[in-house]
């Protein structure tokens, strides 16, 4: 969703009623905030002043205002109510053009209610500090009361008790002596001490039994209801008391405004956030630093870049400047909108203004540099932190290294391993370690990775499930795997609980070996972490096992995997059959894999052009690909059957340092089958043959590939 910039906030009074409508009708009906091609009469920057207690005196009842904006902003069920309320009738007259516009918030922060002075306020506090102390019931305590429990005395106490228990205790006790009339200041501030230890059911109890007791509650007592809905993430019950609060006539101050707003925008409402935000500047309110950061926040999850200029607009139009929590705000929001320029220019602008950054504006802005790969921005804002003595924290360190890890930063991610270790704040903990160990295997630094390993063992650095995988990896690929078998051993017996990327590291390495020595042992450590998937393995060796079998196995297989991880296993199944000389059983998992819908987008095709990307499989998974297809296009030629000009197919061209180049060995199975296609001038990692030599190489073949699995 998008805001538009020439939006205008306000309020219309040119009313469409009849002339003999009842006085008591809201005099008010909010704009459409979206519709930018309608103007307002009264611009949101309006210096007008609020209205006098005078002139609001001499109003309709706020409740009977409230009431359709209750119906019409809040509730879901009123919708329909409230487009039978905007129906326009044929005439309009003009409602109180001079009067000020009316309000849907309380601009300033309600007072809370005062006590009068006590003079015996030093032995009250010390009495309460005896109830906070007692272990069990304070009964006891209480007959030792230092003066006559009156209404001060009693509030003195109660706002003195800490733990929420005791208030609670306390507060209930008084209510069974009826020695003066509980008011609302009492259950107010027995509330506040619950919000503290995030009992929301309780305190929901105590409104609901004010209500019952006819006990007055105000904006004091629903901001503390709804704001303590928030805290315990709880956003409906916010919702719920926040339309309640409208509904019974009691205006929301700034906090509580700022509270919900927050609440709708946690609920993904963004069209609720924007219609309260604009009702709210109509009725002359000034959004503070909080409001904005809920803003920012809201439109980066949704990746809003528009949104994000909307809100930089108004703080800039309002003459409100960005907090430390704002800046941090927006920068994470710029990362998720893809915006890393503007990130970058927003973190200068911040510093000239004279904010200083801490760890959390460092890391939103590493974060953004990482995803959009701009490693030497990185490294030199980390340069930068460095020579300016900026704060730096496990998180910025841990992120710096997983960006060097993805962008294949060796070096300098050495150069930070050792500044931490140097660091008497930051030193390096198992987040640190299993970045480094991701560098390292992903390098093939085998022995590098052992070192590491070792060194955290010596330090007592639990190592955990992702650094195991990463290690496991690369001892696999080296063909270690003594070493592997004695890694997995040391982890299991310190308490990593094998995931499904574990398994599935396992079993790549499983799909490397060329000894079956080693095969067997890499699957003894693999029977232990998943033994469904080492009985599937045997499955698929029995020369026996039908195809229907088969597909209800792996069904199985895949509805105990997670998502992400199915299409690994598949890939590292049909390696396996490679491997193993099983070419029928690799073209009946790839089909499976494909009706499983583990591979969609691998075949693609326009009038002009069939191609085949190969970009998520493995190698051995590309190869049995490529030969499917070209099985396809030989039946194809031989039905006669209308071709493209062109045919393409891609295998990605593998940028990242690390890359194993599916291009390279794609390219030595084209050449091994003699097929017509050759590597694209214009596109990495792309493969092309014209209809001619397509159609010119499957007639002159002699021998026919693989069967076609149907």
């Amino acid at each position: 969703m998008s805001v538009s910039f020439n939006m205008s906030i306000d309020f219309h009074y040119c009313i469409n009623v009849p002339k003999s409508t009842n006085p008591k009708f809201p005099n008010f009906f909010p704009k459409s905030p979206r519709n930018p091609n309608k103007k307002s009469l009264i611009s949101c920057n309006s210096s007008k002043s609020p209205p006098n207690l005078d002139e609001t005196q001499k109003k309709p009842s706020l409740s009977d205002q409230l009431k359709p904006l209750s119906t019409q902003i809040l509730a879901e069920n009123g919708k329909q109510e409230a487009q039978q309320l905007l129906i326009k009738p044929n005439k309009s007259i003009w409602v109180n053009p001079t009067k000020p516009k009316p309000s849907v918030l309380s601009i300033q922060r309600q007072k809370r209610s005062s006590y009068s002075f006590n003079p015996r306020i030093k032995e009250l506090k010390l009495f309460a500090k005896k109830l906070n102390d007692c272990e069990e019931g304070f009964d006891s305590v209480l007959e030792e009361i230092p003066h006559e429990m009156n209404r001060e005395n009693a509030l003195l106490i109660l706002n003195s008790l800490k733990p929420w228990e005791k208030t609670l205790a306390f507060f209930n006790w008084l209510k069974t002596r009826n020695l003066f009339p509980v008011e609302t200041i009492f259950y107010n501030v027995t509330m506040k001490s619950l919000r503290f230890g995030r009992q929301f059911e309780l305190i929901e109890g105590l409104a609901n039994e004010m209500i019952t007791n006819e006990i007055k509650l105000d904006n004091i007592t629903y901001s503390t209801i709804i704001t303590c809905a928030k805290r315990c993430n709880l956003p409906d019950k916010a919702v719920e008391w926040f339309e309640r609060m409208y509904k019974t006539g009691v205006m929301p101050d700034e906090v509580t405004y700022s509270a919900i707003l927050d609440v709708y925008a946690k609920l993904g409402k963004v069209e609720e956030v924007m219609s309260l935000y604009e009702r709210g500047r109509a009725s002359g309110w000034t959004p503070d630093q909080v409001a904005f950061s809920v803003l920012c926040k809201m439109f980066g999850e949704a990746g809003d870049y528009d949104g994000i200029r909307f809100v930089l607009q108004e703080m800039k139009s309002l003459g409100v400047q960005p907090n430390l929590v704002v800046y941090n705000t927006l920068l994470e929001a710029m990362g998720k909108a893809g915006k890393p320029g503007l990130a970058r220019s927003l973190f200068e602008e911040m510093i000239e203004s004279g904010v200083d950054p801490n760890e959390k504006t460092l890391t939103a802005l590493v974060k953004v540099y990482g995803k959009a790969r701009w490693g030497r921005d990185a490294l030199e804002l980390w340069e930068r932190m460095r020579s300016n003595g900026w704060p730096m924290d496990f998180i910025l360190y841990n992120t710096l290294l997983s960006m060097c890890a993805d962008l294949g930063l060796e070096e300098d991610a050495e150069k930070l391993f050792e500044d931490m270790k140097r660091s008497d704040h930051c030193k390096p903990d198992n987040f640190t370690y299993t970045a480094m160990l991701n560098i390292y295997g992903s390098g093939g630094k085998v022995d590098r990775a052992m070192e590491l390993f070792e060194e955290m063992s010596e330090l007592g650095v639990q190592i955990n499930v992702m650094g195991c995988t990463c290690l496991i990896q690369c001892l696999g690929r080296s063909k270690r795997i003594d070493d592997l078998v004695k890694v997995f051993e040391i982890s299991i017996e310190s308490g990593i609980k094998p995931d499904d990327r574990f398994c599935g590291c396992l079993l790549s390495v499983v799909s490397l070996c060329d000894e079956l020595d080693d095969a067997n042992k890499v699957l003894g450590c693999l029977e232990r972490a998943n033994p469904k998937l080492v009985a599937f393995i045997n499955l698929i060796n029995a020369p026996e096992t039908k195809f229907e079998t088969l597909k209800e196995e792996f069904k199985g297989i895949l509805t105990d995997t997670q998502i992400d991880s199915r299409r690994p296993f598949c890939n590292c199944l049909i390696d396996i059959c490679r491997n193993k000389n099983m070419s029928e059983r690799a073209h009946e998992l790839l089909y499976l894999g494909t009706i499983f819908g583990l591979y969609p987008g691998l075949h693609k095709k326009s009038s002009k052009e069939w191609s085949l990307n190969m970009r998520s499989l493995s190698v051995g998974a590309a190869q049995t690909a490529f030969e499917e297809w070209m099985m396809s296009l030989s039946n194809i030629v031989d039905r006669q059957e209308p071709l493209p000009e062109v045919f393409s197919a891609y295998t990605g061209a593998g940028t990242h340092k690390f890359s194993q180049g599916l291009a390279g060995a794609i390219a030595s199975h084209v050449a091994k089958l003699t097929a017509p296609f050759k590597s694209s001038e214009d596109r990495a990692g792309c493969f092309v043959a014209t209809r001619e030599d397509i159609v010119s190489w499957i007639q002159s073949r002699v021998q026919s590939p693989p069967t076609l699995i149907t």
